[in-house]
């Protein structure tokens, strides 16, 4: 008989690494022993509350905070993780409320707090009762938006594309996939619908190895920005391309698809090692090399060069919603000196008259146009290529008027959203 305490209780141990380690979310459940043993659902059942969670974690915390007069810390501190699992599942996942009201005052006997026990009942008890009409006219999207970010993006983008983005990011995103080729073919074998882009678009839920195509290596899941540096670079059929910061390897995947002849590099041996599985399975082929992409050096130079830098990744808050709990300024101020060097060292290896496309999935302003303004501004041999409203079907509007793109996750709203990216195109001299 299935114990549904255990997926409650793998929920909430990775909560905690998470929310009180620091772990990003996709490292813990990995790492976690009793995740990999859960049935196929259960594990789709803790991936959906975790998300949920941290997707609403200020309302949460805020109706919590309602209810009970004395804060849970110290000693009782666990207790809360506990009743964000139970709250989250009686205001957002339709849980029923046995269900949710069982398990959660059983983990928190688990851990040795038997004394919270009425304290939860009552708790869990009351949302029950009172449901949805608990949250009232709370501000969803300013509650779920650590303060730090609502503001970068106010002054950014203003007040009312901040909602926006904030309303995108409360919405699960569906899962989009990049064909090999056959477009069509593969829409209708996966019930996905075909972007304006070229990437298919279906619901999200279920196991995506047990979707027709996968073992086979046809496509490859990769949200519809992310598509578009590769996209970008113009036809590379048979040129010399590097693809820097490369893990996890959707883009390089992309690259050989395009007939380039790809390096990719990449820091990270564990996260290579997963970019040369996912070649293998596709049938496709890249020189793969791990090092630090700032400093590597090859012996010829490439004719183009992707760089997808590391940034804080708050462009991709639709699918990682954890990032906005773990990330903070001065994460943004030490991720900007990387970037930088990343651009100088690109430039170095790039051919006279080649392209580099410069990429973050970050909505920051800091990490996007600020970099590019910066290197032009000491790198004379460097100039923009604009990019041009036609060269992004159905996404004109990410277009700048200086030449680089801006995506929000409030475009394409009516079809799910997008992620967050800024791009640019330069040329070297």
């Amino acid at each position: 008989m299935d114990d549904p305490l255990a997926s409650r209780r793998v929920a909430l141990e990775v909560l905690t690494s998470c929310l009180d380690k620091g772990q990003p979310l996709d490292d813990a459940l990995a790492q976690h022993n009793g995740f990999a043993v859960l049935a196929p659902r259960d594990r789709a059942f803790v991936r959906l509350l975790l998300a949920t969670v941290l997707r609403r974690l200020g309302e949460l915390d805020e109706v919590l905070r309602g209810m009970i007069e004395r804060p849970l810390d110290g000693a009782n501190a666990p207790a809360w993780m506990i009743l964000r699992l139970g709250a989250a599942q009686l205001l957002f996942l339709g849980t029923p409320a046995h269900a949710a009201v069982d398990t959660t005052v059983r983990l928190i006997e688990g851990i040795g707090l038997p004394h919270l026990k009425g304290l939860a009942n009552a708790v869990l008890r009351r949302l029950d009762r009172e449901g949805a009409a608990v949250l009232g006219d709370r501000d969803a999207g300013r509650l779920n938006t650590p303060r730090w970010l609502w503001e970068s993006w106010v002054a950014t983008y203003g007040e009312e594309v901040t909602r926006a983005i904030a309303a995108a990011h409360l919405i699960e995103a569906p899962l989009d996939i990049t064909p090999r080729s056959n477009t069509d073919f593969w829409a209708g074998q996966l019930d996905a619908v075909v972007l304006p882009t070229g990437s298919l678009r279906r619901t999200a839920g279920g196991y995506i190895a047990d979707l027709p195509g996968f073992a086979e290596g046809a496509w490859w899941v990769q949200d519809a920005a992310a598509t578009l540096p590769a996209r970008l670079l113009g036809d590379i059929a048979g040129r010399k391309v590097a693809d820097l910061c490369a893990a996890p390897g959707g883009k390089t995947m992309q690259l050989c698809a395009m007939g380039a002849q790809v390096t990719a590099v990449d820091i990270s041996a564990r996260r290579m090692k997963r970019l040369g599985e996912n070649l293998a399975r596709s049938g496709l082929s890249a020189e793969l090399v791990t090092a630090d992409a700032s400093k590597w050096t090859a012996a010829e130079k490439f004719d183009a060069i992707l760089l997808d830098a590391p940034c804080s990744g708050t462009g991709t808050l639709r699918r990682h919603p954890d990032i906005a709990w773990l990330k903070d300024e001065e994460d943004v101020g030490r991720l900007m000196l990387a970037q930088d060097r990343l651009l100088l060292h690109a430039l170095d290896l790039l051919k006279p008259g080649g392209t580099l496309v410069y990429a973050v999935c970050s909505l920051q302003e800091d990490e996007g146009p600020a970099r590019i303004d910066d290197l032009l501004k000491r790198e004379r041999r460097a100039r923009l290529v604009p990019i041009a409203a036609t060269e992004l079907p159905g996404l004109a509007e990410a277009a700048s008027p200086a030449g680089d793109v801006r995506t929000l996750p409030s475009m394409w709203a009516e079809r799910g959203g997008i992620d967050g990216f800024y791009i640019a195109r330069l040329s070297v001299d």
